[in-house]
């Protein structure tokens, strides 16, 4: 039970500064509701808390957490539909966000699992990987070792869940008319760092 009495500390603290030290915040986005401005699709692992590497206060960011990052091909026939493509089409159509980032991470397990070239029970964790199949093909084919491969993927396959993330139809129309921006970030857990992968739109060059 240790950690879970650490947790309702934490949570008093909490508590303490949003419900006492300053209730103003949680009253109006109470009375106005949610209005972020960014759509976060970041890994479950637990060292990226997008809240806490970005220092983030409640409200600003709708976060979406699923391991690796993803974000799926773009389905029509709603049958394949799930909760991350679901929060998508709400943050986009509903809350209206004006940028989306995709933040990958060194070291990630879902990465790790798809690099490893070996039989395993993971059947969920399996088929969700297996939309950057071509991307672990790609360094494999390249000759790359396993530390190596491990890192071209994950930053790699942040730019495949941009490019998938690009033909959702509703965000699709959006970047075209330049009210969305879709930002790709790997953070590294050693350096602390945010590194920018891509950009979509990629910003025009400054004139001399």
């Amino acid at each position: 039970m240790t950690e879970i009495k650490k947790l309702l500390r934490g949570h008093s603290a909490f508590y303490e500064e949003y419900f006492v030290s300053r209730p103003e915040l949680y009253r109006k986005l109470v009375a106005e509701g949610q209005s972020p401005k960014v759509l976060v699709i970041c890994c479950s692992d637990s060292r990226v808390d997008p809240s806490i590497i970005l220092n983030a206060e409640p409200g600003e960011l709708f976060v979406i957490r699923n391991v690796a990052n993803i974000v799926p091909r773009f389905e029509e026939d709603k049958i394949n539909c799930h909760g991350t493509t679901a929060a998508i089409e709400y943050a986009v159509k509903g809350l209206e966000v004006e940028d989306i980032i995709i933040i990958g991470h060194s070291h990630c397990g879902g990465i790790k699992t798809l690099v490893e070239d070996r039989e395993n029970n993971h059947t969920f964790i399996d088929n969700w990987l297996y939309t950057l199949q071509e991307v672990k093909e790609k360094a494999v084919s390249a000759g790359l070792g396993f530390r190596e491969c491990c890192d071209y993927c994950e930053k790699e396959a942040i730019l495949a869940s941009l490019r998938n993330l690009e033909k959702f139809p509703f965000v699709r129309e959006r970047v075209n008319a330049g009210r969305l921006r879709l930002h790709g970030w790997h953070f590294c857990l050693e350096s602390g760092r945010i590194e920018t992968i891509g950009t979509i739109p990629v910003p025009a060059e400054k004139s001399a």
